[in-house]
């Protein structure tokens, strides 16, 4: 969850995640060493009052200023491959959830459940009990058991939407007439949340996303609940 003044991302909840956290660190990292390097030589080309000929026409430096930059791009290309092959990857989800997109709420088809459908509106400010989060509460909540692949197909019934989670990496645009998908795996238990993410129209920051984390024997007895409900 993030809060104020945070610099930050917040804290990783699945393996994803923190792959993309320490990618984050490692392009700053070298973001920050060649500003470095180019404040350095700014500052030391306007002040010194030297001048060396060998810098005016070197075959030498050219080589390095044109070899350097290809191989920072190098570094930081291949990690970033990597992860974006690993946000990719779907391999035997334990359990698949539809998540569907309207103006302005979400609906969630668990598939591999005859009956087990809701939707999740946003719970209106008025109406919030001490603890709850203004404009990220909804009534009904998307509960996924721990350690367990999750796959999730994400459309739209009428524009574009975008179904995000920060703090699980995931974000998968919806879009009407198209069926996309994204997977995660939750690392720890617990309530991470999340809004639309593409301008849907006058209501699209009224339509969070609230995924629950539990053990499985949660979810079982959850699951059961809601078919007893339906």
């Amino acid at each position: 969850m993030a809060h104020p003044t945070q610099l930050g991302l917040q804290d990783a909840a699945s393996p994803v995640m923190e792959e993309l956290l320490h990618f984050h660190d490692h392009a700053l990292m070298i973001v920050f060493l060649i500003s470095t390097l180019v404040l350095y030589i700014m500052v030391a080309m306007v002040s010194t009052k030297l001048t060396n000929k060998f810098i005016l026409d070197s075959q030498e430096i050219e080589i390095i200023w044109t070899i350097l930059p290809a191989v920072v791009l190098i570094l930081i290309a291949l990690p970033s491959l990597r992860i974006l092959y690993l946000m990719d990857e779907i391999n035997d989800p334990h359990i698949t959830i539809k998540a569907m997109g309207h103006q302005w709420y979400w609906s969630y088809e668990y598939t591999d459940y005859e009956d087990l459908g809701f939707d999740s509106y946003m719970i209106p400010t008025q109406d919030l009990t001490p603890g709850q989060f203004r404009l990220l509460e909804a009534d009904h909540r998307m509960v996924v058991p721990l350690d367990s692949p999750v796959r999730v197909l994400v459309s739209a019934e009428d524009v574009l939407h975008s179904w995000a989670v920060p703090a699980l990496g995931v974000k998968m645009d919806a879009v009407p007439g198209r069926l996309n998908q994204t997977a995660f795996i939750t690392s720890r238990p617990g309530v991470f949340y999340g809004q639309c993410s593409e301008i849907c129209g006058a209501n699209h920051s009224f339509m969070p996303i609230v995924v629950e984390v539990v053990p499985l024997e949660h979810f079982e007895n959850w699951s059961s609940f809601m078919l007893q409900d339906a």
